[in-house]
């Protein structure tokens, strides 16, 4: 208990730290070529980019400081320290800061996207590694209707190695596709670290103790400096965050999914970015065009969002892609017109979808409802995590 007050006091000073270094760096970026132009915005001023790096740094630097003090007990007394706990830590700071340098190499060489599926799963080997020399454990424990069928358990082997090296690749980009307002990716990823703080808490008193606390040695750092960069992200923002804070923030939340042993938990904390995931599935994979930006329009007269919008050429469709439209039409969850040679359709974002069912409004105040959401969303994954659970496993 003692060590997490000691790291609670690191953690405010961290968020102190980051939000005087954001301060005073912010030209150095502006000057180094590192900015961009706010499109949901009348004025054109220059905006730093790629400031995640900062929070990361921090974040990383306060982990570090932190470890005589996680493992004070055991460097005092050598012959009971504890390595497997100490190589866990080690190898998720590896992993998260290897997102790191590639986030950054991401925001300056602007990488294809086929390159941001891969570097998540490099980034995450020491994690895999690690995990195979001290648990290697890869069973399922099957919910009770189908243990009929499946038994009590299943050992899937080494696809739960696969599973887990997509968990950090789904994290990384879920987080970098729901984004586009103010303040989108450091929102969500605040309410989700909260999220898992708060479960981290409710557990700690339960046989996961060891695994808990090593979760709440994560995300506490992380929570701070990740509020540090939020104030200066929030509406009207002084500063982007970068793909370099998307990569961060989710290899962090797949590490303590994994090294905690609960990340199916974590993926109910992500409901909104795997709503917002399987919505732009038909343009991530072209199925129906996907220009490179996908924000919402910006209305100067109003001062207000719309939703954006993509153009399908009739004579380019194909069979799928007429289906795959009216099936869209049908759920209502497009909202497009045609004329002899094309169709006009919302760009497939939950942005976007927000926008087409709820009416244009201000970037704040969208932004607002969409953290609104994930925090209900939030409140769902506990239903289902305690009480809804009790229906489908022993506990």
């Amino acid at each position: 208990m003692l060590s997490l007050i000691l790291l609670m006091i690191l953690s405010l000073i961290a968020f102190l730290i980051t939000d005087e270094l954001i301060h005073k760096l912010k030209n150095l970026f502006i000057n180094a070529g590192l900015y961009g132009i706010d499109l949901c915005k009348t004025d054109k001023n220059k905006i730093p980019e790629a400031l995640g790096v900062v929070s990361g740094c921090v974040f990383l630097i306060t982990c570090f400081l932190f470890i005589p003090i996680a493992f004070g007990n055991g460097l005092m007394d050598t012959q009971h320290f504890p390595h497997n706990e100490f190589a866990e830590f080690l190898a998720a700071l590896l992993s998260i800061c290897c997102m790191l340098l590639l986030g950054f190499a991401d925001d300056v060489l602007d990488l294809r996207w086929r390159y941001k599926l891969v570097l998540p799963t490099v980034a995450s080997l020491p994690l895999l590694v690690v995990y195979y020399v001290n648990f290697n454990s890869t069973t399922f424990i099957i919910p009770i209707p189908f243990r009929s069928w499946f038994g009590v358990s299943v050992n899937i082997g080494f696809l739960y190695y696969i599973y887990m090296g997509m968990l950090a690749v789904f994290c990384t980009n879920a987080i970098n596709i729901l984004a586009g307002i103010n303040g989108i990716e450091v929102g969500q990823s605040f309410v989700i670290a909260l999220s898992i703080v708060v479960f981290d808490i409710i557990e700690l008193q339960g046989d996961q103790y060891k695994a808990h606390t090593f979760s709440l040695h994560i995300m506490i750092p992380y929570l701070a400096t990740t509020l540090g960069l939020l104030k200066h992200n929030w509406y009207p923002s002084r500063v982007f965050v970068g793909d370099t804070f998307c990569y961060v923030s989710g290899m962090t939340f797949a590490v303590v999914g994994i090294l905690s042993h609960f990340s199916k938990t974590v993926l109910l904390f992500f409901l909104p970015q795997i709503i917002n995931f399987i919505y732009s599935v038909p343009q991530l994979f072209h199925f129906i065009p996907c220009p490179r930006h996908r924000l919402p329009k910006f209305s100067a007269e109003t001062n207000l969002l719309h939703a954006s919008r993509s153009i399908i050429i009739k004579k380019d469709m194909n069979v799928f892609t007429k289906v795959m439209l009216q099936i869209l039409t049908l759920l209502r969850l497009v909202d497009f017109t045609e004329d002899n040679e094309s169709i006009t359709i919302n760009n497939m974002t939950l942005i976007n979808l927000f926008l087409i069912k709820l009416g244009p409004m201000s970037e704040v105040m969208l932004t607002k409802k969409i953290l609104l959401f994930q925090i209900l969303c939030s409140c769902v994954a506990f239903v289902i995590r305690y009480p809804l659970a009790t229906y489908f496993y022993d506990k």
